[in-house]
């Protein structure tokens, strides 16, 4: 059995959960799944261009990690954007952050109670925020 993913530092939830080629109906379309924390990867490098280092000690893990996350990512939006799939934002092991670089993010703590910044959510299909 693998172990369980840590939680991943997250700024920001989209509001919009699915991206599409236009003029072709939702159902008529293969969905490529992209997780929260790939989303934020690709803003911090390539929207921030922050390097690997600094964009992994935001999200809460190791360089090598956020490397693995970031190539996951962009192989998934690239197959979505040259093969005319529709791409959709979902779920994955995150904390919700509000924080500045300079300040020290909560902690992930899968205890705490329902709702409000920093709390882990391991959510499926469909439950972004």
């Amino acid at each position: 059995m693998p172990r369980p993913r840590h939680c991943r530092r997250v700024a920001i939830v989209p509001h919009v959960a699915y991206y599409k080629p236009r003029g072709v109906p939702l159902s008529a379309l293969q969905c490529v799944e992209l997780a929260v924390d790939e989303l934020e990867a690709l803003r911090l490098a390539d929207l921030e261009g922050l390097y690997q280092e600094e964009a992994a000690r935001r999200m809460n893990v190791s360089r090598q990690t956020f490397g693995r996350i970031i190539e996951s990512a962009r192989k998934k939006v690239a197959d979505a954007l040259v093969h005319g799939k529709a791409l959709s934002i979902e779920g994955g092991p995150v904390e919700l952050t509000a924080f500045e670089p300079s300040q020290t993010a909560p902690a992930c703590d899968r205890d705490r109670p329902m709702g409000g910044p920093g709390r882990c959510r391991r959510r499926g299909r469909g439950h972004i925020a």
